[in-house]
C-alpha cells in the first residue's frame, strides 16, 4: 500500500473511509508521478477500479487547486459527447485526508507527455493531434447553461478578468520580481481585444499531456485535470493548446526547432484549421491568444516554485522548473512583438 513517505496520508485513513462507503474490501494505492497540481493516486478497492485526487498539503493561494469546480465540470458533462471519467464521490472535509478529496472512475488509455509523440509510429501522429483539436471543439461546443454550468464563471470579459486575476496571483507569490512577465502583462493589457460575444466551457490547461487516448486508436477517451474551468473564451484553451509550437523541448516539452514533417507532426497550422473546422463558431486565433496562454503558463511555473520551496509540490522535480517561468514570458513576448523565435543551437 505504501506509507506516508511516499503518500501524503496515511493509507489507512482511506482504508477506514473506503470501508464504511462501500463495504468490506481490499486498498492498492499507488501515487501518479508526474504533474505539478493536485496530487493523484490509483485506488483500488475490491472491484473498484479509481482514481483520487486531492489538493496539495501545506499553504496555497486563495482560489487555486479547486477540486469541487474539478468534480462538478465531470458530474456535468457524463452525459455530453465530452470524453470525462465518471465522478464516483466528492469529500469536502479536511478529515480524514488532510485536505478535500474526490474519486473517479479509472479509465484505461494512454497518456503522452511528449509533444512529438515519439513511442507511436510516424504514420499515427498527426491523426493523434487532430484527435485533440477536435475534441477541443467538441468540449466548446457544449453550451455551459443546458449541462447546468451557467453559472460556473461570468460570460463577459474573460480575458480582462483573466489578466488581473494572474497578475494578483503573481503579485501575492513569494518569488522576487520578474521582468519579463511584468513587461508581456504591459503588453497584454495594451492590447486587449474587444468582447466578441463568445462564450464556452474553458478547460483552462487543455494540453497533450491532460488527455487519455484509446489503448490502440488515435481517440481522446477522457479529459482530465479540470481545476482551472470556467466559463470564458474558446480561444483562450486554443491558444494554450498550440503552445508547443512556441517553444522548445527543453522549455516543458516544446516542438520549436523540430523538424516537423519529417517527424510525421503537424504544423500549428494544421492543428487550428482542424479545430476550425470542427468548431461552430470559428474565430481567428489571434497573437494575443497565444502571448496570454504564455502569459498564464509563466505565472503557473511562478506557482510551481512557489510550492516547490514551500514543499508542497506534487512533483519532486518540480524545482528545476522554476526557470521557466521567466522563459515562457520571454516566448509570449516574441510572439506579441511578431518577432522570429530563438532557438538554442
Amino acid at each position: 500500500m505504501g506509507d506516508r513517505g511516499v503518500n501524503d496520508f496515511a493509507p489507512e485513513v482511506l482504508e477506514r473511509f473506503l470501508a464504511k462507503r462501500f463495504g468490506a474490501g481490499r486498498l492498492k494505492l499507488e501515487r501518479i508521478s508526474g504533474g505539478q497540481s493536485n496530487p493523484s493516486y490509483f485506488v483500488d478497492w475490491g472491484e473498484l477500479r479509481m482514481v483520487l485526487r486531492k489538493q496539495p498539503t501545506g499553504p496555497i493561494l486563495k482560489g487555486a487547486h479547486a477540486i469541487d469546480r474539478e468534480y462538478r465540470v465531470l458530474e456535468a458533462l457524463t452525459p455530453t459527447d465530452v470524453p470525462v471519467p465518471r465522478p464516483i464521490l466528492y469529500h469536502s472535509d479536511a478529515d480524514p485526508l488532510g485536505t478535500p478529496f474526490y474519486l473517479m472512475e479509472r479509465v484505461e488509455g494512454r497518456v503522452f507527455t511528449d509533444t512529438t509523440l515519439a513511442a507511436l509510429p510516424k504514420d499515427e501522429r498527426k491523426s493523434t493531434w487532430m484527435a485533440v483539436a477536435s475534441t477541443l471543439a467538441a468540449m466548446h461546443a457544449v453550451r455551459p447553461d443546458d449541462v447546468g454550468l451557467g453559472d460556473f464563471g461570468r460570460p463577459g470579459g474573460y480575458f480582462e478578468r483573466q489578466i488581473a486575476r494572474w497578475d494578483r496571483q503573481y503579485r501575492e507569490s513569494a518569488s522576487g520580481p520578474i521582468h519579463e512577465i511584468e513587461a508581456l502583462y504591459n503588453w497584454l493589457v495594451a492590447h486587449l481585444p474587444g468582447d466578441d460575444g463568445r462564450v464556452s466551457l474553458c478547460h483552462g490547461d487543455f494540453r497533450l499531456g491532460n488527455l487519455m487516448f484509446h489503448p490502440s486508436e488515435p481517440k481522446v477517451v477522457a479529459v482530465l485535470d479540470w481545476e482551472l474551468s470556467t466559463i470564458g473564451h474558446p480561444l483562450a484553451d486554443l491558444g494554450f493548446c498550440v503552445m508547443p509550437w512556441h517553444t522548445e523541448p527543453q522549455e516543458y516539452g516544446g516542438l520549436l526547432g523540430k523538424s516537423l514533417e519529417n517527424m510525421g507532426l503537424p504544423t500549428q497550422e494544421d492543428f487550428v484549421a482542424c479545430y476550425m473546422n470542427a468548431t461552430h463558431d470559428p474565430a481567428p486565433l489571434l497573437p494575443f491568444h497565444v502571448a496570454f496562454a504564455l502569459y498564464r503558463f509563466a505565472i503557473i511555473f511562478v506557482g510551481i516554485a512557489d510550492r516547490a520551496r514551500a514543499g508542497s509540490a506534487a512533483d519532486p522535480e518540480a524545482e528545476k522548473l522554476a526557470p521557466l517561468a521567466r522563459r515562457f514570458a520571454i516566448r509570449g513576448m516574441e510572439v506579441a512583438e511578431g518577432r522570429p523565435h530563438t532557438v538554442s543551437p
